[in-house]
């Protein structure tokens, strides 16, 4: 189950065009997943790059005991798609 903050959400969806209820559809199962190790959040923060419909995305988001708590999420640039390719080893749309 994803939870988050509707305040982030409103303002991921103001600022990336990317709602958080529309990541029901991201492919987790078959999403890259890394640590974001940026700086020290005080908890694990996961990145996944994977498909939301035909186009791949970035999703940073944490694990919860309720459930996936969702932090971000947005089209990933052409850097992100190409190691995305690499790393799947399938052909972007």
């Amino acid at each position: 189950m994803d939870i988050w903050d509707e305040a982030k959400r409103q303002a991921n969806l103001e600022k990336h065009g990317v709602d958080f209820i529309s990541l029901d559809a991201f492919d987790w199962a078959n999403a890259i997943y890394v640590e974001d190790l940026r700086q020290e959040y005080g908890e694990v923060r996961l990145i996944a790059l994977g498909l939301l419909g035909n186009r791949v995305h970035v999703v940073v988001f944490t694990e919860r005991p309720e459930g996936r708590r969702l932090i971000s999420a947005r089209k990933a640039n052409s850097r992100e798609i190409a190691r995305y390719v690499q790393e799947i080893g399938i052909s972007h749309p």
